[in-house]
């Protein structure tokens, strides 16, 4: 039993080298794969077929709207203007409201709704061909000109705001449905989200947008055991993690259908390529100055070396009949 033990462990100090060995041959071997490669899917990718939304059961659609000049005036700097809340500002079930929260908590929970909204099609704009103004900036602007709702924000001219924010336009949004259904063995959340978007350099509309993403859970059901079960597992489908889904859904494949603008991705590579040029430029200045003060320093050292102390110099100018006299006093 101890040379199965001592035989065993023998084995097991040899593999695991061994292992070692081939993890680090195959590391070693790892091919070198180059950056800037042509993407497949680009557009595609993350975007529902007809195939995803029979399974996932869900009937909503979207529509986007360019403008026949767009690639032309597509703005390369974007203001995500706070989105509006048309609905109740209470937990909706079925249509039903389950709560009855007070002006205050409306407040809130509108502003709440709303920004979530906003966030999500602010991250999935800034995967694109764009620079998105940060929103907290944009608030800021906003509430020091005491504009803190929709009817103020509307009388303000997309031309000024795009001086105020430095932006090419600025897009208005507003939340349309953001409520929840349950019916035994069915659940999901319902989000929908329409908008805009406005040119700040002649108000005119660039794009427009509208439409909502069902989230939906069906577990089928074949006795009433199963049916109690699966109505139960249900309502799991109304946490708050697949209402974040629904958000982030509706906002990506909204923006997946706005049209690519190479002269905006030109342009942005050109600006990148600009700035680089610059700072090799102001880089191999500084270092020139740097070689030309450096040569200098060891110039003046070298001069103070060799210059004479006060003894030596009077002695070099003292005449031979002033020593002599010295010498003689002495």
């Amino acid at each position: 039993m101890e040379r199965c033990n001592l035989l065993g462990r023998l084995v097991f100090l040899v593999l695991i080298p061994a292992l070692a060995g081939c993890a680090n041959v195959a590391e070693s071997k790892a091919e070198q794969r180059p950056f800037f490669q042509p993407e497949y899917q680009v557009v595609s990718h993350g975007r529902k077929t007809l195939l995803d939304r029979f399974v996932e059961l869900d009937p909503g659609k979207l529509h986007v709207n360019v403008a026949s000049d767009y690639d032309k005036n597509a703005p390369l700097k974007i203001a995500v203007l706070p989105f509006a809340d048309r609905g109740s500002a209470n937990f909706v079930v079925d249509k039903i409201p389950l709560t009855s929260r007070n002006r205050q908590e409306r407040a809130i929970w509108s502003w709440t709704d709303a920004q979530r909204l906003r966030r999500s099609m602010v991250g999935y704009l800034s995967e694109r061909e764009f620079y998105v103004q940060n929103p907290i900036a944009i608030d800021a602007v906003l509430r020091a000109h005491g504009i803190d709702n929709e009817a103020k924000l509307l009388r303000i001219d997309p031309r000024k705001l795009g001086g105020w924010f430095g932006v090419d336009a600025v897009v208005y949004g507003e939340v349309l449905h953001y409520e929840a259904f349950y019916f035994g063995p069915v659940s999901g959340w319902q989000v929908g989200v329409r908008g805009q978007v406005i040119s700040t350099h002649n108000a005119e509309q660039l794009i427009s947008f509208d439409g909502s993403r069902y989230d939906v859970d069906f577990m089928p059901a074949f006795d009433p055991a199963d049916l109690v079960i699966n109505s139960a597992e249900a309502l799991l489908q109304l946490r708050d993690v697949q209402l974040a889904r629904s958000e982030e859904e509706v906002c990506r494949e909204l923006v997946l259908r706005i049209p690519v603008s190479e002269s905006l991705r030109l342009q942005i590579a050109q600006q990148a390529l600009e700035l680089s040029a610059q700072d090799d430029e102001a880089s191999a200045s500084d270092s020139s100055s740097t070689h030309i003060s450096n040569s200098q320093t060891n110039g003046r050292t070298e001069a103070k070396i060799l210059q004479p102390s006060n003894d030596e110099t009077r002695q070099l100018v003292q005449p031979a009949a002033w020593t002599s006299l010295t010498t003689r006093g002495l």
